[in-house]
């Protein structure tokens, strides 16, 4: 009897497993066909990197936050600099179309040196790099160990300073190696994409999101294995790497426009950038009253009239 309820119980695991490895890769599949790559893939050092390009102008960068791609930049923000900048939004790694850079989740350092490169070699030597919360990280890691590869910098609601706290249970699950194994293929598999929409809508609080973003957006993307791995580790990894870094924005010597919604519950301006502000010579902040996490989709103007100002010291524009 033992013997046959083990066996049971073997069989019934193995169902259970390819079951949700296929209905998986069916999710997957369906995501990728309705949200395509929207620009360009190349590879470097081996790993495919996708980045968008459009407009003239001198060189502006934008690196998208956690669970994001290209799609939370080219919605609204490139389309309006277009017209003035040559805009280059870019995958972070294991995003998007980026592929993963290793398993153990690539630190903001690695990523800034990825990103770096791709822009070199999208022929923009020194661009302007604007960083949307850990997105801001990441433009952050560029500026202190590239400083000869970017001309300004923006970091909008930027993380950038150490913080009390532990890790959310979610991330805490999702980027250990168990919940890696077991609970994303389940995510990812049966886990809707409402979930994910009403995430997002979240995040934009206490504004709401534009009109038509959840269908440009790509929610489905997000839910991948590989996207959600990827970004798990890359939240559990980020408060160590910050506190690496911080004590070296003192050495930016670039122009740096800080902009920051005093609503924001997500990244907390008075946590990060009216910290930052003190810790970057010559930096400007610009706090936006009454504004959460998304100033890019919510205060637009505000957003590009701080990259303006830094193309403007920058002797860009």
């Amino acid at each position: 009897m033992a013997v046959n309820l083990l066996i049971s119980l073997g069989l019934g695991l193995l169902l259970l497993a390819g079951v949700t490895h296929w209905a998986a890769a069916r999710h997957e599949t369906r995501a990728e066909a309705a949200f395509p790559p929207e620009g360009q893939l190349m590879e470097i050092d081996g790993v495919q990197v996708h980045a968008v390009v459009a407009g003239q102008g001198p060189d502006l960068v934008l690196i998208h936050g956690a669970s994001g791609s290209t799609r939370d930049m080219t919605f609204g923000l490139a389309p309006a600099l277009a017209d003035r900048y040559r805009v280059i939004a870019i995958d972070r790694p294991g995003l998007g179309y980026t592929e993963r850079l290793n398993e153990s989740g690539a630190t903001i350092t690695q990523q800034a040196a990825l990103l770096a490169e791709a822009a070199r070699r999208l022929g923009a030597e020194r661009p302007l790099v604007l960083g949307h919360s850990y997105g801001g990280a990441v433009a952050l890691a560029w500026a202190v160990n590239h400083p000869d590869r970017l001309a300004g910098l923006v970091a909008l609601s930027a993380a950038s300073q150490v913080w009390d706290g532990s890790l959310p249970l979610f991330y805490r699950i999702t980027s250990s190696h168990l919940g890696s194994a077991l609970a994303v293929p389940l995510i990812t598999a049966f886990v809707p994409d409402s979930v994910v929409e009403k995430a997002v809508a979240e995040v934009f609080e206490p504004q709401q999101e534009p009109a038509g973003y959840a269908d440009y957006f790509g929610p489905a993307l997000t839910l991948r294995r590989v996207s959600m791995r990827a970004n798990a580790a890359q939240r559990a990894n980020l408060l160590v790497e910050i506190e690496a870094l911080a004590p070296q924005y003192g050495e930016i010597a670039v122009p740096t426009e800080i902009v920051h919604g005093t609503a924001d519950t997500t990244v907390g301006i008075h946590i990060h950038s009216e910290k930052l502000v003190n810790q970057i010579p010559g930096a400007i902040l610009t706090r936006l009253p009454g504004i959460g996490h998304m100033p890019h989709h919510v205060s637009p103007e505000d957003v590009i009239a701080a990259i303006d100002r830094v193309a403007a010291r920058a002797g860009l524009r």
